[in-house]
């Protein structure tokens, strides 16, 4: 699509395959989403350590940018040493809640799960294992030997 026309010193949206390709030369500076706050991430974290259930991200992405801006752009993002913490530290909260989620779906032998607030990056981390522990689970319950000619169905 049609881009611009880009005034010099006025802040534009642009996707973010543009913003780091117009860094990587030298002819912007990008400025972070509201959300890439110390104080705000401090916030979801601690809401995120609280909370029992999963809690709503500030953007289904947060990972994916942060990685990507921090990568390419973290001479523009104040304190950005912190926010990779803090990202980081959410992170392995919300996928330690995930591990806990999951070994409690396969015991308690439920028959579907709610992933209520996951972003998809996070939903893909876990997939193949829970999709492994159900299959064994299956296995086991049709007392089936491993290695016998009948088998659950693949995904």
């Amino acid at each position: 699509g049609d881009l611009g026309p880009f005034n010099p010193g006025l802040p534009v949206e642009v996707p973010v395959w543009l913003a780091i390709n117009l860094k990587q030369r030298q002819k912007c500076r990008l400025i972070p989403p509201e959300w890439m706050d110390v104080g705000k991430l401090e916030e979801i974290r601690d809401q995120e350590r609280k909370e029992a259930t999963f809690t709503p991200m500030p953007s289904p992405y947060y990972m994916e940018l942060t990685k990507l801006l921090l990568n390419y752009a973290s001479d523009n993002i104040p304190r950005a040493d912190e926010i990779r913490t803090l990202v980081k530290d959410t992170w392995d909260t919300r996928m330690a809640k995930l591990r806990l989620s999951a070994d409690s779906f396969v015991r308690q032998q439920e028959a579907h799960a709610k992933l209520d607030n996951l972003t998809l990056m996070e939903i893909n981390t876990t997939g193949t294992f829970l999709t492994q522990a159900l299959d064994h689970m299956y296995k086991l319950r049709t007392n089936l030997q491993p290695g016998e000619s009948s088998h659950s169905q693949d995904f």
